[in-house]
Order: structure tokens, then C-alpha cells, then sequence
């Protein structure tokens, strides 16, 4: 079991550091001595008066994923995805989530395949009342990550809500690499919809590198639960905007098929599952926060996705656009030489993306490392490739018995989640099978 705990107070993670109770202490501060890169502070006071439990998720989320790098993973075996955490987070109405505190570790649990336990005691209060902000009410609020899917549905959601509108998009990273990725895809967006605001809002908010006292914190290369941060930044946002979160993501990959009978699903993660999202927005609802959120492309698979993108601004300009998008699983390549970025073309993010250009027609303009014919990389593909393992999904298909492990929420039709990835296997086939 490991012990953890989130703080906004230097008196309270010196106590903690000094008592010895907990495994990991993390301070967050918008300025000064902090656990946490960039400089968002935990009240979030650049988006101005954010209501408190939409600051408290946002607190949790960043709990979670700091807690999530801090702790290794077991390597192979059936307890490589089962850790156990118990996570103490400072949060303005501890009464409220202690309640959900049980639900909170049902649904993190699900989306990270660990155990996790959740105790929630009093922040202390901002040292001032939040700026006045002109309010902005915005038509729809989209998560841009700079990854294909994501571009997709900012260009659409832009397109369907017209001349003289407006949207927030919002970006998290922490690779500094994909910030001008997601600064390029508004840049194109305000071009392609010419009459319309896009307002960006770019969150650079991680887990540093170092411990409170100095030392290397452990780095846990597979985070899943960085989605709940980027959903719960997004609905900080919305919930000024007033608007609606689109999370876009095709429905293949957010109900995450098994690869093999060894393997969870192919990415070993519930970013974007069906059950996850609708989970979360129904928790943060009942708490009395702002939940709106709904994957607009639960149904369709990534080509379908470009196809539809490419029905409406041509296929011309659907390739230049979808081409400048980042969608690898790998963001380590430049330590083997590769260029910052580049995008790997084995990994599962990268093979679903070639199939989705091959599926729709629209033209790859990517440059992918496996293409690369100096062998310079070659050993760093193959470290990454999951081809072969591919091929055998793809040779076996998903079948109604894999279905009935999905964990499909109520209201999903186990037959439609056979269709639907019958039809993300068929598109995987052009390029793997």
C-alpha cells in the first residue's frame, strides 16, 4: 500500500515530510516552492471564479496522476496493473467528496486498474477573492490534445457551430514538444472558420522531476490516468464557458478491444471508455459540480472520423490538416536521435491513425520513424512495434464473447459494440493485416 498526499500548504507537507506516514508528498502553488510544473495555481484563478468543486476535481486529478508517476508498476505477470494507493488530497468541501469517496475509487480504478483509496481534509482558503473575469459564454468547450481524433473534433465542432459563434478549446501537455502542435491546430481552425472566436486556453500543469527535498522522484512511464486531469481542467473551463465538453475520440479505440487473451485491451487503458466518461460527468453532477460532458464519436471508428471531416473541408485540405497532428503513443524517440515529435508509425495510436487515412482515402502527408531507410532508428522501432501482435487481432477479429468484457455502460448495445469494432478491425486490416 502506498501513502500519498496532496497539499496547497508549506506548513502541512513539512508536517507530512517530517513525520514519515506517507510515501510521497506533493505541495501545490501557483508561485514558489511547489511539486508541480508550469504555473497554474491550485484555484485556479486565471479562469477567475471557477466553482469550488470544479477546483476540487482538478485538485484530485492532479493527485491522482502525480500519485500514478510516483509509484512503479510490477513488470509482467497478473500484478502488473494492480497497485494500491491510499491518497489524501486538501479540497474546499471535504464532506461532499467523502461521500463519493468510494465511487471516486471505483471509477479511478477503472480507468488505472489499481485500488485506490481516498481521504479528502480541509484547504486552506485563497489568500484573495478571484479576479473579475469578463465572463465568455462560449457555444461548446473541446479538449485539444494535438492528436488527430481531438483536431477532428475542435475543426467540426467550429464548423457546426457557424459564423459569429464561439468556442474554448483546451490543451494540457507535458512534453513541451506538442504545445506548438495544438497552437498550430487553432492557428488552422481561426483560418478554416474564419468567422468564429476560438478561444485557447493551453495548460502546462505535471508533476516535476524532483521531490520537496530534492531528491529524484520515480517515474512510472504508464500513465493512465492523465485523461482525468485534461477532463477535469476541461470542465473548469466549461463550467465559466457554460458550455458542453467534447472529449472527441473514436469509438474503437475508446472501448479498447483486447489484443490477446494476456492483454486488458490494446492500450491498456479506459482514457476515453464509454462507461469511464459517462461515469464521471454523472460523480461530478451529483457532487454539484459541472459535468457536461459527452464523446460526440462514441459511435464511429477513427476513419469514419476523417471521412466525415473530409465530406466538409475536402480531402485536400483534410490531409494538411490531419497530417500536422501528433497521434504516437511514444514521446521518447529523441534520445535515439529521432527529431522532437516524430511520430514512431508501430505503435498502436500510430497504426489506428495510418488506417484511418487509408480507411477514408484522405492522404497520409505524416512522416513516421518506421519509414526512416537509414536503419539509424531501427532499433528504436522495433522497441516500440506492435505490428505482429496486431496482425493477430486483426487475424482473429473481436468476437461477442470479447464484447461482454468491455464493461459497457447501460444504454450501449453490446451488439452495436460488436459492429463498431468489426468495422475498426476491417480498417486496421488495410494496413496490418
Amino acid at each position: 500500500m502506498s501513502r500519498l498526499i496532496l497539499t496547497l500548504s508549506d506548513a502541512v507537507a513539512d508536517a507530512a515530510l517530517a513525520g514519515g506516514t506517507f510515501d510521497e508528498v506533493f505541495l501545490w502553488k501557483a508561485h514558489g516552492r511547489t511539486t508541480f510544473t508550469g504555473s497554474t495555481g491550485p484555484f485556479l484563478a486565471e479562469l477567475g471564479a471557477v466553482n469550488p468543486l470544479n477546483v476540487d476535481l482538478v485538485r484530485i486529478a492532479l493527485a491522482v496522476l502525480a500519485s500514478d508517476r510516483s509509484i512503479l508498476r510490477e513488470r509482467g505477470g497478473s500484478s502488473w496493473n494492480a497497485r494500491d494507493f491510499e491518497l489524501t488530497v486538501e479540497v474546499a468541501n471535504p464532506a461532499i467528496w467523502a461521500e463519493r469517496a468510494r465511487q471516486l475509487a471505483e471509477l479511478i480504478g477503472f480507468l488505472t486498474g489499481d485500488n485506490w483509496a481516498f481521504t479528502f481534509t480541509q484547504a486552506p482558503a485563497a489568500a484573495g477573492p478571484p479576479l473579475t473575469i469578463e465572463e465568455q459564454h462560449h457555444g461548446r468547450t473541446v479538449l485539444l490534445s494535438g492528436g488527430a481524433d481531438s483536431a477532428v473534433g475542435a475543426l467540426l465542432s467550429a464548423l457546426d457551430l457557424g459564423d459569429g459563434n464561439s468556442q474554448a478549446l483546451v490543451s494540457h501537455f507535458s512534453y513541451t514538444a506538442f504545445a506548438p502542435v495544438q497552437r498550430d491546430l487553432v492557428t488552422a481552425i481561426e483560418r478554416l472558420v474564419a468567422n468564429q472566436q476560438q478561444v485557447h486556453h493551453q495548460f502546462h500543469l505535471n508533476r516535476g522531476g524532483r521531490r520537496l527535498n530534492g531528491t529524484e522522484f520515480r517515474s512510472e512511464a504508464s500513465t493512465r490516468s492523465r485523461s482525468f486531469l485534461f477532463l477535469a481542467l476541461g470542465l473548469a473551463v466549461a463550467e465559466r464557458a457554460r458550455s458542453t465538453v467534447w472529449i472527441a475520440e473514436n469509438g474503437f479505440a475508446s472501448l479498447n478491444p483486447p489484443l490477446g487473451p494476456d492483454r486488458r485491451g490494446s492500450l491498456s487503458t479506459h482514457t476515453t471508455h464509454p462507461r469511464f466518461l459517462r461515469g464521471l460527468s454523472e460523480l461530478v453532477i451529483d457532487a454539484g459540480g459541472h459535468g457536461a460532458l459527452e464523446n460526440p464519436f462514441e459511435g464511429i471508428t477513427k476513419g469514419e472520423m476523417f471521412q466525415r471531416l473530409a465530406s466538409e473541408i475536402g480531402v485536400d485540405a483534410a490531409s494538411g490538416y490531419l497530417s500536422a497532428t501528433n497521434s504516437c503513443s511514444h514521446t521518447d524517440g529523441r534520445y535515439s536521435g529521432a527529431p522532437s515529435g516524430a511520430a514512431c508509425g508501430v505503435c498502436f495510436g500510430c497504426l489506428v491513425r495510418r488506417s484511418a487515412f487509408a480507411a477514408s482515402g484522405v492522404r497520409d502527408a505524416t512522416t513516421y520513424l518506421s519509414d526512416d531507410t537509414t536503419g539509424r532508428l531501427d532499433a528504436f522501432v522495433r522497441g516500440k512495434s506492435i505490428v505482429e501482435p496486431m496482425r493477430d487481432f486483426v487475424y482473429r477479429g473481436v468476437r461477442p464473447q470479447d464484447v461482454m468484457t468491455m464493461s459497457l455502460p447501460d444504454g450501449y448495445g453490446a451488439q452495436d459494440a460488436l459492429e463498431l469494432c468489426t468495422r475498426g478491425v476491417a480498417e486496421l486490416r488495410r494496413v496490418v493485416g
